[in-house]
């Protein structure tokens, strides 16, 4: 070998060491970054987990924001080559209010808005330039997947069978539903509607909303669009037809950028919070955010309030002409939150001044009360169907959906609330109702940017959440034409529903019609997983205490959805099976035998307990099981836990499992977070410190405490929908009812969810009284009562040099923590039980303000 060669080969290997060594030190985004690609492309720490060949907990720590951890080796320049790869389908969204550097585009066509403090002042609606998104499949369903060969796009999820009955809030096709597979040719195809002329102002000098999709002539040319933004503005004509020229110019699909998930557009608030708004929309569409109030001022005028503050003109002189307005000039809507998923449809707000302008009732008589909905014949209705607008299954009512059958790629749906007609139950909405347009949409508006536009009530929102977050399906790989397929989804519930387990099957389904009419099935026929509903008598060295402390889980069914693992598809039949506690199913087993009075708290530690004063944990009113009965996964294992044997007879399990609740609970638990320290109460704080942070949080910002309440009542009210009952509609038992065509009834995810939260409860109560030997007056859900000699948690709860006893009760905000839930004297337990000659009256009800009373609090 020559001296020449031999220095190459020597110099290639130094240059080889010197790409290991800067492969080694890959350079990677900041955690929160690396958490934001993973969820835009919709990807779970498990998939990644798995593509990199290390554990969950790995890549968990890799995003953590308090203590990120590194990857070495290469699993880092791997898992910096999956970022990269991520961060050019997804990029950074521009930040609100950033100034504007070379490509400005100014509203096209004349957008009538106005500032709220000044009635006369145009607001100017600018925003970054965006390329071009023409409504494509490619750009409706971007594919999870690496980057598709040129000339291909994703097929979006095909609409539901026509066989089934779905749901009210899934009953609009989506716009992106194929029966096939489609072809993407390279050139965009065009949208299937462009917005029509603008309406010429009506005011001197105000501007309109900009048009939903910006020009693309002003995306290309942002010298012209700097220098000269009046003459955009001033030309609607010419607005028009760049955006139609923008449709048919031939736009590579590999050149469209995807929304990215998870952001919301922004503007100026009202006050407080920061909520989606004008001059923000992440891919300049949505620039005016999710939602509007649409009201009639003191001068006659309809406007509508959105969510940065900034209140549009509204032209529009019927409900049918308000829908077209709203799709084509609005920019109202909100990106996905999932990549497979899809963007939400704008939501008006009707106050009852708007009502009576459209022609529509302040007020709902008894009759179209009852049933939920404006008659057939009604003129609105009427003026719908003559523009070829349709309703959902649910009809006009207090959430109506409009829509036309979706053509080509183009969603055309929009989403009415109705606040005069009960759309905001006053049991988790509160006094929004009663809010002026400006302030409720500021309170809805912050609901929808920290957890969805809402879609009904609250429950039906925290159910839609679930999907929006697991979309049922996806766009496949390329198959060898080059052809994309709409294929399931890993580890969402799928496009079809699934028939429960007989025992997991409330009374009335399908599946028992064959039972007696008046047959009442007992724990071994029936899955009966609820939360404690239980109380005792106080004992003497109780009695001798002054107070009775109640202290509350915050957002206890969410703890108990976190990491959960559940089944995904439908249930098997096994018998004489071992009992696996990862295998999630419903099991029926024999607990009698469990005593708690002797149970295991540590690998080879066993406490005594006085049995007599706990709950036993695996019947809903804490009463001693008698005999073999069916229980979810959570709580047999739990038995196992306290260190009892147990052997099933029988079992339905689900081999098809994930942990499907995860990215739920973790969008509502920054919600709740982000929502509680606007009110002053931090995650971070000492219990002193947390306890009078909670004295009084409400009154400091009354309408962030409505988000607060909204957010609680659809972590509920979502797992209630779950195992959602006939509703009317001349059901009969053994009849099939409408929630049934659903792949999100699923009861044994519910009873899952219950079973864990309330084993969840009762561990920290067998911990807490092992450690102090005091034990519970009473439990009802998530609230515990203890007697206590002081009026505060701190009196009873054992904390040392500030930290809580382990796995026991700890006061903060996070879900699962506790708080102050109210405290009342022992006397007046007793008074209010010798009142209602009730012993095991349980006291948790009513310990919050001390009023006895059966009125419906949503729980």
């Amino acid at each position: 070998m020559s001296e020449s060669e031999s220095g190459a080969e020597s110099g290639s290997e130094l240059f080889d060491a010197v790409d290991a060594l800067v492969a080694s030190r890959a350079s990677l985004p900041p955690a929160q970054e690396r958490r934001r690609l993973r969820v835009a492309h919709g990807l779970t720490l498990d998939q990644v987990a798995a593509a990199l060949k290390v554990r969950r907990a790995t890549v968990s720590g890799w995003e953590s924001v308090k203590k990120p951890t590194e990857p070495r080796g290469p699993e880092r320049e791997a898992y910096a080559r999956l970022l990269g790869r991520l961060a050019e389908l997804y990029p950074v969204p521009a930040e609100p209010g950033a100034p504007v550097s070379a490509a400005v585009t100014a509203a096209p066509g004349p957008a009538h808005a106005r500032n709220p403090s000044s009635d006369r002042a145009p607001a100017a609606v600018v925003t970054a330039a965006e390329p071009p998104q023409p409504q494509t499949p490619a750009s409706a369903a971007p594919a999870p997947a690496p980057a598709a060969p040129a000339g291909t796009a994703p097929v979006p999820e095909p609409a539901a069978p026509a066989a089934t009955a779905p749901a009210p809030d899934s009953e609009v096709p989506d716009p992106a539903a194929v029966a096939g597979a489609v072809t993407a040719p390279a050139p965009a195809r065009r949208a299937a509607r462009s917005p029509g002329q603008p309406s010429t102002p009506r005011r001197p000098g105000a501007k309109k909303p900009a048009p939903a999709n910006p020009p693309a002539g002003a995306a290309n040319s942002p010298a012209r669009a700097v220098n000269s933004p009046a003459s955009a503005a001033n030309s609607p004509a010419r607005a028009v037809n760049s955006l139609a020229s923008a449709a048919d110019s031939p736009v590579p699909a590999a050149s469209i950028p995807a929304p990215v998930a998870g952001s919301a557009v922004a503007g100026t608030p009202v006050a407080g919070p920061s909520v989606g708004g004008a001059g923000a929309g992440a891919d300049g569409r949505f620039v005016n955010g999710p939602l509007a109030v649409v009201d009639v001022d003191a001068e006659g005028r309809v406007v509508a309030y959105c969510t940065g503050g900034l209140v549009l003109d509204v032209p529009a002189k019927s409900i049918p002409a308000l829908v077209e307005w709203t799709l084509a000039e609005a920019g109202l809507g909100q990106v996905r939150l999932s990549g497979p998923g899809r963007d939400a449809d704008p939501l008006l707000v009707l106050t009852e001044p708007a009502l009576q302008r459209y022609g529509l009732p302040a007020a709902l008589t008894e009759q179209e009360r009852l049933a939920g909905r404006l008659p057939e014949d009604h003129q609105v209705v009427r003026q719908l169907a003559r523009a070829e607008w349709k309703l959902t299954q649910r009809g006009f009512g207090p959430w109506a959906r409009i829509y036309r059958p979706a053509t080509g790629a183009v969603r055309a749906c929009v989403q009415l609330c109705i606040p005069s007609w009960h759309a905001l139950d006053t049991r988790h909405w509160g006094t929004a109702a009663e809010l002026p347009p400006a302030e409720l949409a500021r309170v809805l508006g912050v609901y929808a940017s920290r957890v969805m536009t809402p879609r009904g009530s609250t429950a039906v929102t925290g159910l839609e959440l679930m999907t929006a977050l697991h979309p049922p399906t996806r766009a496949s790989e390329p198959d060898g034409d080059g052809i994309r397929h709409s294929e399931h989804n890993p580890g969402s519930l799928g496009r079809d529903p699934v028939d429960p387990a007989p025992c997991e099957a409330p009374d009335g389904h399908p599946l028992l019609k064959d039972l007696p009419r008046f047959h009442v099935r007992g724990p071994g026929e029936k899955l009966f997983e609820e939360a404690l509903d239980w109380a005792r008598p106080l004992t003497d060295a109780e009695c001798t205490l002054r107070h009775l402390v109640g202290i509350d889980v915050n957002m206890a069914f969410a703890a108990g959805a976190n990491g959960l693992n559940v089944g995904l598809g439908a249930p098997v039949h096994v018998t004489d099976p071992v009992f696996d506690a990862k295998l999630p199913g419903s099991w029926l087993v024999d607990l009698s035998h469990v005593d708690l009075s002797r149970v295991k708290a540590a690998r080879d530690k066993w406490v005594e307990l006085d049995a007599s004063l706990l709950p036993s944990p695996f019947t809903p009113k804490g009463e001693r099981p008698t005999g073999p009965a069916w229980y979810a996964t959570p709580t047999v294992a739990y038995a196992a836990e306290l260190g009892y044997e147990v052997r099933p007879i029988e079992a339905w399990v689900r081999y098809d499992s994930g942990r499907y609740l995860d990215g739920w609970y973790q969008r509502l638990r920054d919600a709740h977070l982000a929502t509680m320290a606007d009110l002053g109460v931090t995650a971070d704080l000492p219990p002193e410190d947390f306890l009078a942070a909670m004295d009084g949080y409400q009154a400091r910002d009354p309408q962030m405490a409505i988000v607060g309440s909204a957010i609680k009542a659809t972590v509920k009210g979502g797992l209630g929908k779950l195992r959602e009952r006939p509703r009317g509609e001349g059901w009969r038992p053994g009849e099939p009812w409408r929630a049934l065509a659903r792949p999100t009834w699923r009861p044994d995810i519910r009873a899952a969810v219950i079973a864990r939260t309330r084993i969840n409860l009762h561990r920290k109560i067998v911990k807490h009284a092992a450690f102090t030997g005091q034990y519970p007056v009473a439990v009802l859900s998530d609230c515990v009562v203890y007697a206590a000699g002081g009026p505060g948690p701190l009196d009873f709860l054992p904390y040392r040099d500030g930290r809580p006893l382990p796995g026991g009760f700890r006061l903060g905000i996070n879900p699962g923590l506790v708080k102050h839930e109210g405290t009342q004297s022992v006397l007046w337990g007793e008074e209010v039980r010798e009142r209602f000659d009730a012993p095991e009256l349980n006291l948790a009800r009513y310990i919050k303000d001390g009023t006895v009373t059966d009125a419906d609090t949503g729980e």
